[in-house]
């Protein structure tokens, strides 16, 4: 009898702390990003991971000695991008971007991308967040929302 409760006890444990798992997978954009510290990064697409929860650009940039860094953007989840007029394959390796954005908290290269303009001028929004106003339109309206 003792053994049932024990082993009862560690399913219902178990089953406890896995149902908690997803919670604590996803964060709020405050706990991440800094709301006061916006960055404006352009650079060379390096990598693109177009999956979920959150799409992520790898954008290479040059510092002031000329040393290559390589900046982690991150995007809303494709579902979203996908209804706001993006897809896959809007962006190519090799395409010079300018992302405006807010960094990380914890002083890495890592920003949420709130807006991307291409080469041709077109802004594409790529994150909505929740009481931030997006970038103002391009002044030729060239931009997806």
């Amino acid at each position: 009898m003792k053994t049932a409760f024990t082993t009862l006890g560690a399913l219902v444990s178990a089953m406890l702390f896995m149902s908690a798992l997803p919670l604590g997978a996803h964060h709020a954009f405050s706990a991440e990003f800094d709301r006061e510290t916006p960055v404006k990064i352009t650079g060379t697409v390096s990598k693109i991971e177009w999956t979920n929860p959150h799409i992520w650009i790898y954008v290479d940039t040059k510092d002031a000695d000329g040393k290559t860094v390589t900046w982690a953007l991150q995007g809303g989840p494709p579902s979203y991008l996908t209804r706001a007029g993006w897809n896959k394959n809007d962006l190519k390796l090799g395409t010079t971007i300018t992302a405006q954005g807010f960094k990380a908290k914890d002083g890495s290269n890592n920003a949420a991308a709130g807006a991307i303009t291409l080469p041709d001028g077109r802004r594409m929004f790529t994150l909505q967040i929740e009481g931030v106003t997006p970038p103002p339109p391009a002044a030729d309206g060239n931009e997806k929302k």
